[in-house]
Order: C-alpha cells, then structure tokens, then sequence
C-alpha cells in the first residue's frame, strides 16, 4: 500500500463517525500536501489569525467565521467553489480542529468527495494554563509556518 494510501485509510479510520472522509494528524496532513499531487489545504482561521499567529505556506485562506464580529462567513462555501475543485483531496485547518471540522462537514455535503479535518489545527489543544502550543498541533511539530 502506498503511503498516501496508508494515511489515508489511518485518517479513515480515525474518523469513522464524522460525516466526510477522516481526520489527518498535522505530520500527516504534511506528508499528504508533500506527496498527493493536487492536495489543497484550506485554512478556515480569521483574517486576524493568520496575520497575528502565522499561516501554512501555499494555504488557501477561507474564513469560516469573519473578525471581528466571529458571525459565520456566508460565502464560505461559494469562496471554497471558486478556488478549490469538488474532486481535490481538501484538507481543513483551524486554530484547534474544530471549526475546520465543522467546513469539512459542509464541504462533504455540499459535493467535496475528498475532505479531511485536520486534527490539533495550527495552534493545538489548550495546556492547563488555556494557552496553545504547548501540547501539539501544527507549529508544536514543527512544520512549516511563516508569519508576515
């Protein structure tokens, strides 16, 4: 089996009882962008987000909620459309895992046959201080990340 494959059926079976495909750890949701050709990885973080904390190079950038008002983005949908093929493997991040899950969802529902949640999101789980990073997630694996 190949590894894309692999990782793809651990995600799978991670997420048998969400309603799209699975849930990538961020080391594989890495290895999938590095080696599935056509692989698009929608960041769902607020404008303020991914200018305040960093953004994953060749990201797409899609707000699930807008900032400052955090009322959900109308338009996600139709932007997720217009820049992202219904057949491409899309791979959802947030701060933590839980709004990319909930654009994951819609995604599958609306006809996007390839989607992943990105489990731990860029900033991961809160310590026992409430503070992110310091447990896991994206920056904590130390993938790549640029700020600016």
């Amino acid at each position: 089996m190949s590894h894309i494959r692999q990782i793809l059926a651990k995600a799978r079976e991670r997420g048998r009882e969400v309603p799209y495909e699975g849930a990538l750890l961020p080391i594989e949701a890495y290895a999938l962008l590095q080696e599935a050709p056509g692989a698009r990885l929608v960041d769902v973080r607020t404008r303020a987000e991914i200018d305040w904390v960093g953004r994953v190079p060749g990201s797409i950038h899609i707000e699930w909620m807008s900032y400052p008002s955090m009322q959900p983005n109308p338009y996600f949908l139709n932007q997720l459309q217009q820049q992202v093929d219904k057949e491409s493997l899309v791979l959802f991040i947030c701060r933590s895992g839980h709004r990319s899950h909930n654009a994951a969802a819609v995604a599958a529902a609306a006809g996007y046959t390839e989607c992943y949640n990105v489990l731990e999101g860029f900033e991961g789980d809160k310590d026992k201080h409430s503070h992110r990073g310091r447990l896991n997630g994206w920056r904590f694996a130390e993938l790549p990340w640029e700020q600016g």
